[in-house]
């Protein structure tokens, strides 16, 4: 099965709460400005499911996940 699923933050409304970097350390991580970034590739298929909940749990829902 071929998934290529990729993860973006719209940097300007994080609020850098790290709730995403906690929960998928895979997929989001900190950038130098303290702000929530995404993977520039892929998700990888064993991620997609944590990436999806770091959406989900996103307090000012500014996570996307598109195919």
């Amino acid at each position: 099965m071929d998934i290529n699923m990729k993860a973006t933050v719209d940097q300007d409304g994080c609020i850098s709460c790290g709730v995403c970097v906690s929960v998928c350390p895979e997929v989001f991580s900190f950038n130098d400005n303290d702000v929530s970034e995404a993977i520039e590739g892929d998700i990888p298929e064993d991620s997609i499911e944590a990436a999806k909940e770091s959406r989900d749990s996103c307090p000012v829902s500014v996570i996307s996940i598109t195919d």
